[in-house]
């Protein structure tokens, strides 16, 4: 296992490659780091707080939690934990884990309304809190799995981008550990012993299709190690008129030269 600084150093790289190459941080933004109280989200918010010291340009910060009252939730862990780090945070209180409870099927997984929800409330607070940018705590490991969840199993290639503007064009969606691996956010996060809150809504879920992915991926690098670096190349090396979308590729227009006059 590697120490603490071996793998702090390789976080402070992925994230600063991700911040530089996909444009995501600039003078004067106010950013809303969604914290859940996951490994994920603690990485995240001590990145950017991390580069926000060390940056060459002045943006602020502030720590959101979403409360969605599930049972058990242990609502002084966030509070506690980013007072002491002297964090500016807001915590929102809305009790969506009842909606997603009565709007779901038996049997059927959460986590598409139970995101939705979320996301919508998030937005919300994020215009209300006067930030133009929202940073989400997913990693490399996410984006392959979901590119490889959207090809299996809903017929499209698409994944998570590092950055996109929501559908209102008004916020900017940041994914600042887009090329951290997962592997060393979990290292990284039980070196720092944070405080995890588990979700009860989707951890519970043991038959999701991701969790298949998941070990599907992780059997490849098994057998064929470094299978992940290479997938994400992929997804940064594109080419259009090597697929089949007609919107991305006149293949109408398509044609060889007139040959008629060589006659």
């Amino acid at each position: 296992m590697e120490n603490k600084k071996s793998v702090l150093k390789k976080l402070h790289r992925a994230v600063g490659e991700a911040i530089e190459q996909y444009s995501m941080i600039q003078e004067g933004d106010n950013i809303m780091i969604c914290l859940s109280g996951g490994k994920d989200s603690y990485t995240l918010l001590h990145m950017l707080l991390h580069f926000q010291k060390v940056a060459p340009i002045q943006f602020e910060l502030i720590a959101v939690n979403l409360d969605q009252k599930q049972p058990g939730f242990p609502e002084e862990v966030l509070p506690t934990y980013l007072s002491k780090l002297e964090v500016p945070y807001k915590i929102i209180e809305k009790n969506t884990y009842k909606v997603v409870m009565d709007k779901t099927p038996e049997g059927k997984t959460t986590c598409s309304l139970c995101s939705r929800l979320r996301r919508g409330t998030l937005y919300e607070a994020a215009k209300n809190l006067g930030c133009n940018k929202i940073a989400l705590g997913h990693h490399r490991d996410d984006i392959l799995e979901t590119f490889l969840l959207n090809f299996f199993f809903s017929g499209k290639l698409e994944t998570m981008p590092p950055k996109f503007l929501n559908d209102a064009k008004d916020l900017e969606i940041l994914r600042p550990l887009s090329l951290c691996k997962e592997s060393d956010i979990q290292q990284y996060s039980n070196q720092m012993d944070f405080p995890i809150i588990p979700c009860n809504l989707c951890g519970s879920q043991e038959n999701l299709q991701r969790k298949k992915v998941k070990q599907m991926i992780a059997d490849w690098e098994t057998e064929f190690p470094d299978r992940s670096s290479i997938m994400m190349n992929a997804l940064s090396n594109v080419f259009p008129s090597h697929l089949l979308d007609k919107n991305l590729y006149n293949f109408k227009e398509l044609k060889g030269k007139d040959l008629s006059s060589l006659v």
